[in-house]
C-alpha cells in the first residue's frame, strides 16, 4: 500500500502539465523568435491534438475562438480577455488527430507576463449541418450530437501556465482527450462534452514504433506515456502499425500497449530527449501483445468521478490499464481487465530488439482509484480478478 499512496491521481495531470509549461523555459520548441511581434509584446500560438476514444469513430468539435486571461478566476464577462477568433470556425474531428498530427488553431499578439486561464470557445449545435459538435457511434456509425453546455456560452475552462515575453513566440499545444471527455448520460442516449484538455509546449521531442498492424485494429488499444500510473501521451496506431507520441517533454517514461482481450506490455525506462524522436522499435520488431483472458470490474461512483485500473508490477512500475469517466447519470463504469500475466521489459536502444518477460505475481492484480475533482483519491485493492469473474468496485465522495 506504501506505492499505492505515491500514485498520482488523474486529476493530476493538470499538476504536471503545469509543471511542465513553468519548466519549459526555452526548451523543446516551446518558445522561438517572433520579431514581427508589435514592440514590447510576445506572441501566443495554438493548435491542437489528441489520444484516443472509446467507442466512436468520430468526435467532432467546431471550435469559435481561444481566450486567455492572466487571472485564472476571471469571468468570460470581465476586462482583459486576448482571442484567437477562428473565422469561420474550425470543424475538427479529434480522432483524426492522432500519432503526432496537429490542427492550428492560430496565434495572437499577447502583452507580455503570465497567463494562468484558457477557455475553449465552441460553437452551437442549433441549427446546423453538419452537427457542430457530435459523436459517431462505432456501434451503428450514428451521428449523435454532442452536449456541450458550458462550451457554448463561456467556453471550455482550463487552467494554465504560460509566460509571455517581449519578442517571442509562446508555442503550445491543447491536448484534448476524447476518450476520457466524451461521457454517457444513463439510458437517455445523449452524450456529454466533459473536457480533459492539457495544455503543453509544442516539444519536438516524443516516442516513435510499430505494433503489429493486426493488434493494432483491436477494440480500444493504445500506446501511451506514462508516469507513476498518470498517462502523460496517448495514441492509436495507424493502420500499419505505427505509432508516434509527440509532443512529448523530455524525461524517462514507461510505455503502456493495452487493448480489450490483450496482454498488457509495458516498456520501462523509455528515455525521451530534448529534440528527439525515440524510436522504441522498428517495423521488423513491432510488438504483438498476444490475446489475453479477461475479467470484468463493474461499480458505481458518486456522478463527475473518473475511475482508473491500475497495476504495480514485481518492483515496479505502476501503470494505467483503463480508465475514464462514470456515466453521468447512473455514475457506473466498467472495465474488462486481462486476466493473462503482463508483459514488461526494459528499453533498449533500437534496432536492438527488446526483451519482455511474463510478471506472474502482477496477474490479475489491479487497484481502482477513483478522482473527483475537490477531494482526495479514493483506492480499493481488489482480490486477484481471475478469467470470467467480475468484481464490483462502488466508490462513494466525499
Amino acid at each position: 500500500m506504501k506505492n499505492l499512496k505515491a500514485i498520482l491521481s488523474w486529476t493530476a495531470v493538470a499538476s504536471v502539465t503545469a509543471l511542465l509549461v513553468t519548466a519549459c523555459g526555452g526548451g523543446g520548441g516551446a518558445y522561438v523568435s517572433a520579431p514581427t511581434s508589435p514592440s514590447g509584446n510576445g506572441t501566443l500560438r495554438i493548435a491542437m491534438t489528441d489520444a484516443p476514444a472509446c467507442g466512436f469513430d468520430a468526435v467532432n468539435v467546431t471550435i469559435q475562438k481561444v481566450r486567455v486571461h492572466q487571472s485564472s478566476s476571471a469571468s468570460d464577462t470581465d476586462s482583459g480577455w486576448s482571442d484567437i477568433v477562428l473565422s469561420p470556425a474550425k470543424r475538427v474531428n479529434l480522432l483524426s488527430l492522432t500519432n503526432g498530427v496537429l490542427s492550428e488553431l492560430g496565434q495572437t499578439p499577447l502583452p507580455t507576463g503570465r497567463y494562468t486561464q484558457l477557455r475553449l470557445v465552441l460553437a452551437d449545435n442549433s441549427n446546423t449541418s453538419p452537427l457542430a459538435n457530435s459523436v459517431v457511434l462505432t456501434s451503428d456509425k450514428s451521428e449523435v450530437a454532442l452536449t456541450t453546455p458550458s462550451g457554448q456560452q463561456s467556453g471550455l475552462k482550463t487552467n494554465i501556465g504560460i509566460d509571455i515575453a517581449a519578442n517571442q513566440m509562446a508555442d503550445f499545444v491543447l491536448d484534448f482527450d476524447a476518450c476520457k471527455s466524451v461521457v454517457t448520460a444513463g439510458n437517455s442516449g445523449k452524450y456529454l462534452l466533459k473536457p480533459v484538455v492539457n495544455v503543453i509546449p509544442r516539444y519536438v521531442s516524443g516516442v516513435s514504433g510499430f505494433v503489429d498492424p493486426a493488434v493494432a485494429a483491436t477494440s480500444n488499444f493504445s500506446v501511451s506515456l506514462q508516469l507513476g500510473g498518470v498517462v502523460i501521451k496517448a495514441t492509436t496506431p495507424d493502420a500499419t502499425g505505427k505509432f508516434t507520441l509527440q509532443p512529448v517533454a523530455p524525461g524517462t517514461y514507461s510505455l503502456v500497449l493495452a487493448g480489450t482481450g490483450r496482454t498488457t506490455v509495458v516498456v520501462t525506462g523509455v528515455v525521451v530527449a530534448a529534440d528527439t524522436v525515440t524510436a522504441l522499435n522498428t517495423a521488423t520488431l513491432a510488438l504483438n501483445p498476444p490475446a489475453a483472458a479477461t475479467g470484468t470490474v463493474v461499480g458505481t461512483a458518486t456522478t463527475g468521478s473518473s475511475v482508473r485500473a491500475l497495476q504495480t508490477f514485481t518492483g515496479g512500475p505502476t501503470v494505467q490499464v483503463a480508465g475514464r469517466f462514470v456515466d453521468d447519470v447512473t455514475g457506473a463504469y466498467t472495465f474488462t481487465l486481462p486476466t493473462t500475466a503482463p508483459m514488461v521489459g526494459p528499453y533498449v536502444v533500437a534496432p536492438t530488439p527488446l526483451v519482455l518477460t511474463a510478471d506472474t505475481a502482477a496477474a490479475g492484480k489491479y487497484t481502482m482509484a477513483a478522482s473527483l475533482t475537490g477531494f482526495a483519491d479514493k483506492l480499493a485493492v481488489l482480490a486477484t480478478l481471475t478469467t470470467g469473474a467480475i468484481i464490483t468496485s462502488n466508490f462513494v465522495f466525499p
